[in-house]
């Protein structure tokens, strides 16, 4: 029988974290808190503004054996000072939390945005690859993931960032044409059973101080590269899915593709001038 695990899920009542409270509870041999601003006023969830340092809602950090932290703005369309707040201030005040109680792990959702400027390229999308961010959203889960490195070095707090691929709210997480940014969006599919898959061995993996790690499901064709989340921690993904290209699909990649590679031009024109 599997040892039972404390586990802190900030940002409980969003997508991901509704998600992984309820698979978790459901095991029957894991205790779950529940953490975030609970704009649903959930009961089994405490109240806390985690871009805010208290020691109110620190202290349930004592005993944790894994922070899953999910908390924070999730839209890749956020202001500046939002993501400054919510995503760059938060996530700081989590991580402080962890190591003044002595979480023993911290499992941070990182994010596909870290790498987006490779959309339009073919490159093979390992964790080696230099990131490549391109909007704020982007930027500050590139820091987490960096500020986790700094705790897993000189801290006693093991680290596992995963760049989540695209796992839709709902239970009608189905892959297709309906989703956003047409191929580049369908391959970054992440199916529910195999996001709470990967999070559990996250948890359970031993002697592993810090990793970067693809998360996506099995898709066929994908540039994403899963084997070092396999290796690593054990992910044996269950899904996959083959996009499914239409010709608007095809005609918007195409004007999205020009629209960025003009605006790649105009900044390396305007970084040649002088001010």
């Amino acid at each position: 029988m599997t040892k039972q695990k404390t586990i802190l899920i900030t940002g409980a009542t969003g997508n991901i974290g509704t998600k992984l409270s309820r698979y978790f509870l459901a095991k029957g041999h894991y205790e779950v808190r529940a953490l975030c601003n609970n704009p649903v006023n959930d009961p089994a969830v405490t109240t806390a503004d985690l871009s805010v340092y208290d020691d109110g809602w620190a202290r349930h950090f004592a005993g944790i054996d894994t922070v899953i932290h999910l908390a924070g703005d999730r839209s890749p369309r956020s202001s500046w000072d939002s993501i400054q707040r919510h995503n760059v201030d938060l996530t700081m005040n989590v991580f402080q939390a962890a190591r003044k109680h002595r979480a023993k792990r911290l499992v941070f959702a990182s994010s596909n945005w870290v790498m987006a400027g490779y959309r339009f390229g073919d490159e093979r999308l390992t964790t080696d690859l230099p990131p490549w961010p391109i909007n704020p959203y982007g930027h500050a889960k590139l820091f987490g993931e960096r500020v986790g490195r700094s705790f897993a070095a000189h801290d006693d707090l093991s680290f596992i960032a995963f760049r989540i691929g695209w796992c839709q709210p709902g239970d009608d997480n189905r892959p297709g044409p309906h989703m956003a940014m047409g191929s580049w969006g369908q391959q970054m599919w992440l199916s529910d059973r195999d996001l709470c898959q990967a999070m559990e061995r996250a948890v359970l993996a031993e002697d592993l101080r810090f990793a970067v790690l693809n998360l996506m499901s099995d898709n066929p064709g994908m540039r994403w590269d899963i084997e070092e989340t396999k290796r690593a921690i054990g992910y044996a993904p269950q899904d996959g899915h083959i996009p499914v290209l239409t010709d608007e699909i095809r005609e918007r990649e195409s004007m999205v593709r020009m629209e960025r590679e003009l605006a790649d031009r105009l900044e390396r024109l305007a970084m040649t001038q002088r001010w």
